[in-house]
């Protein structure tokens, strides 16, 4: 790997979190002065403007044909946001889930992965398929936002005030400034990252899809580790879960979505996606429910437990790319050790949920 090509890919990043910070920051107080609640916001201004840099990079990967960056970059990133960002936030202090999340967005979370598996079987996410996708991010988009704007303004106002810590924006012009220099900064630096995890790619014989779960996925989720990290610092818990949710929905509706159909041939998605990383994103999310559902808080202990999957996760790709010896016994561990033990136990963990809470109720 030349020097340019490992600075190209250090701007690319920078760049792109910059233009993040920018778009979130102006997005989100545009959306609160026409009244749109910082919980909406978090689900969607600053889901979606998080994940523009997803959005930026394989849209670009798949115009350029490289389908497998913008295959693996929203399923590495979906895996990233819940595993890694989760996991980090609830370690430093519990999460609260908001009830709607458990009702209604997560649920559309698990819905979206699962009808990734289908749109894929024939090995291409085609026009259609993204045309499909694209319409479900309208039509989630617009449902949050119709049941936003039910709340009274200064209700929202205050709400703005008790999350953010400063007064509600008035002026739009700024805000609008903001958010397209983002934009530009987003475009610009996607295109320097993708440059430069291709170039890695072909230096290493890593492949793309490889490069696209791990590298660029986590690059680009770096707005969604600052921004929920911070969120949970501050106490704002609804915001770092909210975050992480919406994003993942935005980035299967939109991000995939927008990248089918802008890709010349659609994306291409290989029997190793097919097999292992789309089942194992879906697998996330499913876990997701009993988590949540479990006293409407991530615990530390799960926090522990996302850290530990990813990290495995992680050692499973990096095994699989330079075809190590120990790659069998990790293989034969995670299916017949790790993941009955975690299951049973999320099961064991619900059904004493749902026993308490109706002990309480009679």
């Amino acid at each position: 790997m030349t020097l340019s090509v490992a600075v190209f890919l250090i701007l690319g990043l920078i760049v792109m979190i910059w233009g993040a910070d920018l778009l979130v920051r102006g997005a989100s107080r545009l959306a609160t002065a026409v009244g749109i609640s910082p919980l909406v916001v978090g689900l969607t201004v600053v889901a979606f403007g998080t994940s523009a840099p997803e959005l930026a990079v394989s849209v670009m990967s798949a115009f350029k044909g490289e389908s497998d960056i913008a295959l693996g970059n929203v399923v590495g990133s979906n895996l990233c946001n819940v595993l890694l960002i989760l996991g980090l936030s609830a370690i430093i202090v519990p999460l609260v889930v908001a009830q709607q999340l458990v009702r209604f967005d997560v649920p559309v979370m698990i819905g979206a992965s699962l009808l990734v598996l289908p749109m894929g079987m024939d090995g291409n996410i085609g026009r259609l398929d993204g045309a499909i996708l694209f319409a479900c991010a309208i039509a989630y988009t617009g449902f949050l936002i119709r049941q936003s704007r039910r709340e009274g303004s200064e209700e929202v106002k205050e709400e703005y005030r008790k999350e953010f810590g400063e007064k509600p924006p008035t002026g739009m012009l700024k805000n609008l400034g903001l958010i397209a220099i983002g934009l530009v900064g987003l475009v610009v630096g996607s295109k320097w990252l993708v440059d430069g995890a291709v170039a890695i790619a072909l230096a290493f014989g890593v492949s793309e899809l490889v490069i696209g779960l791990t590298i660029v996925a986590l690059g680009t989720s770096m707005p969604e580790v600052a921004t929920s990290i911070v969120a949970a610092l501050k106490g704002e818990r609804d915001i770092a879960v909210g975050n992480v949710v919406g994003s993942n929905i935005f980035n299967l509706f939109s991000v995939l979505g927008l990248s089918s159909i802008v890709a010349p041939a659609g994306i291409n998605v290989s029997e190793a996606a097919l097999r292992f990383d789309i089942p194992v994103m879906i697998a996330v999310a499913v876990a997701c429910l009993p988590i949540f559902f479990t006293g409407y808080r991530i615990s530390r202990f799960n926090g522990a437990m996302f850290l530990f999957f990813y990290g495995a996760y992680l050692v499973y790709l990096i095994m699989t790319a330079s075809n190590h010896e120990a790659l069998g016994t990790l293989r034969t561990a995670m299916l017949y050790f790790i993941l009955p033990i975690t299951a049973l136990t999320l099961i064991v963990v619900t059904v004493r949920e749902i026993s308490l809470k109706k002990k309480l109720l009679s």
